[in-house]
């Protein structure tokens, strides 16, 4: 991957982009994301914010923690700059066009169920089992 087919894949996506090479502000299923790329590090990150912690009771951060174990994917909740945010981070040159397809959308499904499952998708990882499961139950 290149800045050059990021920023293409992304407007695919999500239509309107503002910034420039290597930064970039979009939405995606009607969530706001920032994308930021080094190339020179190999490095790229799509994140969206979620809220301030200061609003934040203590127990929805340590279940964001526990989501990251077994129900985020690739994705991961984290905090920055006094906010939690939802955010995918990966090396950009060996980052696929279908990857990053689905990344966005783990990131939307992230933030969207922040609150009640926090899952980025319908797959669960259930460390119980060790096996993948379709279903959010099957790990609880």
């Amino acid at each position: 991957m290149t800045n050059t087919r990021l920023e293409q894949i992304l407007r695919e996506t999500a239509g309107q982009l503002k910034g420039g090479e290597g930064q970039w502000e979009f939405d995606v299923d009607g969530v706001r994301m920032y994308c930021i790329t080094d190339e020179s590090f190999d490095r790229m990150r799509i994140m969206a914010p979620i809220a301030e912690l200061e609003e934040l009771p203590h127990d929805v951060i340590q279940k964001c923690m526990e989501a990251n174990f077994d129900r985020t994917l690739d994705v991961r909740y984290c905090i920055y700059q006094d906010h939690l945010w939802t955010a995918f981070i990966h090396p950009l040159s060996e980052l696929s066009d279908g990857f990053l397809e689905s990344a966005l959308s783990q990131l939307a499904q992230s933030l969207k169920n922040f609150g009640s499952s926090y899952s980025s998708g319908t797959l669960v990882f259930s460390p119980q089992t060790g096996e993948a499961n379709g279903s959010e139950s099957a790990s609880r």
